[in-house]
């Protein structure tokens, strides 16, 4: 689907459906009034007769109104005014693709150029809603014998002034390749762990290089991380047939290509039982989303090369698959981590921050600016936290609160825990350097302070998406392409 951008007459447009607002108060914006003037108060009677209300999501769909290219008007109601914020802006374009795709139309317009959410302005609020039509659009239906009805929208044209064109153009550009990244994400996280495995994500991860010059992949194997000392992602592989892979995605986009680059590393455990320490049968399948921090650092670089943003960013994927078998690691094994820490195993199923600190541990060779990494880490998050909000630590004030600012700027927030070193106590082991669990008090936050322990060279955060990368069980189930859109909006950040 192709966004375009209009400032020309919103009575000039030649449109299957031009998309009104109407508030609460029954009143139009002044795209909406000048409509209205033209077909002699048809939309006014409407509303007077009181077939819509103007609540939020509420629509009404008009033929034929004289003097209009338009074939179709269709009202949105927008509530009140003063209450307009992101959760509004999603119902909203909700209500307008359901009315767009019940009718098979093949392109629509946009009149919402007065059209105000708390604390955005015309670019952010145009950014917003495109994401949100093009997101709202992604369909995974290719295990499926009998696909989803054809789409047939093919153009939404956003009609603005002359003043905002500018700004809007760009929203549409960025909103348009954050949507196709979390799109490339959402596909990763949907696809069946019988066929997202480590490898298949290093492959996801080379056929993205192929299509950019300044992206390159390089993939660790076995022998490779045996030599680098990587003890504790081998350990989480050694139960199952697939063999870790750690991958490493290179993209150059600033001028100097010697300058110090941003590092995301995403867990990429494609399918988590648990191992030795075996999650319960029920709602097991939806552990082929314990990838979703690595899927979304490869929907960061798909973003990034479409918008090829001047900015060098490192992309380190910690990818295995942690099975029960006669080879896997037992609780009570001690194994020797990259940096040389002992970690003794108290629970298999603790394995993230295991495969994680391996791969903090290897990123400090690119003397990094900043280093995030991305994890569903914890169901203790999701206690703390539910399915809204990423939990976020870090070891430097000033990069977690970039994060947080990117996360309420890309409608994709995140919450700041505390890693006070009281916690770290939690986790002292009498056999080993640490423990990989500090037991059931405070979970997210005893798993930060793990990650801490190979951190202590450059800044860095974490971000625990345990409850956000997914939406778990009934009809809507599926990877939500999350944190993609707060990641991307700290890299739009630092390359400006």
């Amino acid at each position: 689907m192709d966004f375009l951008v209009s400032s020309n007459a919103v009575e000039s447009l030649n449109t299957s459906a031009l998309v009104l607002t109407v508030n609460e108060q029954l009143e139009l914006d002044s795209q909406g009034q000048q409509i209205d003037a033209l077909c002699k108060g048809a939309i006014s009677a409407h509303l007077k007769a009181g077939d819509i209300q103007g609540k939020l999501g509420q629509t009404l769909l008009l033929h034929n109104l004289a003097n209009l290219k338009a074939q179709r008007v269709l009202l949105v109601g927008i509530g009140k005014d003063a209450e307009l914020s992101d959760r509004s802006a999603r119902k909203l374009v909700s209500a307008i693709l359901n009315n767009v795709k019940s009718l098979s139309i093949k392109d629509a317009a946009l009149a919402f150029a007065d059209v105000k959410f708390k604390e955005r302005n015309a670019y952010s609020s145009a950014r917003l809603i495109a994401e949100c039509l093009a997101d709202g659009l992604y369909v995974f239906d290719q295990f499926k014998s009998e696909k989803a009805p054809a789409i047939n929208l093919s153009a939404i044209t956003f009609v603005c002034t002359s003043e905002q064109q500018e700004a809007v153009e760009k929203a549409c550009l960025q909103g348009q390749a954050i949507a196709s990244g979390m799109a490339f994400t959402r596909d990763l996280g949907n696809m069946p762990p019988n066929i997202c495995h480590p490898r298949y994500l290093a492959e996801q991860a080379q056929e993205l290089s192929k299509q950019h010059k300044n992206l390159s992949v390089e993939v660790l194997e076995e022998e490779q991380l045996k030599e680098l000392g990587a003890g504790a992602l081998l350990a989480v592989a050694q139960g199952s047939d697939q063999p870790a892979r750690m991958i490493i995605m290179n993209y150059q986009g600033a001028d100097d290509k010697t300058k110090q680059p941003y590092v995301l590393v995403g867990k990429g455990i494609t399918f988590d039982s648990g191992g030795i320490s075996l999650k319960p049968g029920a709602g097991m399948d939806e552990m082929k989303y314990d990838m979703g921090g690595a899927a979304s650092v490869l929907g960061v670089f798909k973003t990034l090369t479409e918008l090829q943003l001047p900015i060098n960013v490192i992309g380190v994927l910690t990818c295995a698959e942690n099975m029960p078998s006669g080879g896997a690691t037992r609780p009570g094994d001690i194994v020797t981590t990259m940096s040389g820490q002992t970690v003794e195993i108290l629970n298999t199923d603790a394995e993230g921050r295991l495969v994680l600190c391996d791969a903090l541990t290897y990123v400090k060779r690119f003397n990094p600016q900043a280093v995030v990494n991305i994890a569903t880490l914890t169901g203790a998050c999701i206690v703390a936290l539910g399915s809204s909000t990423s939990g976020l630590m870090g070891n430097n004030p000033e990069l977690v609160q970039s994060l947080l600012h990117a996360g309420k700027q890309a409608s994709d927030v995140a919450w700041e825990l505390p890693l006070f070193d009281e916690y770290q106590e939690l986790l002292d082991s009498p056999f080993a350097d640490i423990a990989n669990i500090g037991g059931p008090k405070a979970g997210s936050i005893t798993a930060g302070c793990f990650l801490s322990r190979f951190t202590k060279d450059y800044p860095w955060a974490h971000l625990d998406i345990a409850g956000t990368a997914w939406i778990s069980g009934g009809k809507d189930k599926g990877a939500t392409g999350r944190p993609v859109p707060l990641l991307t909006q700290y890299l739009l950040d630092r390359a400006q």
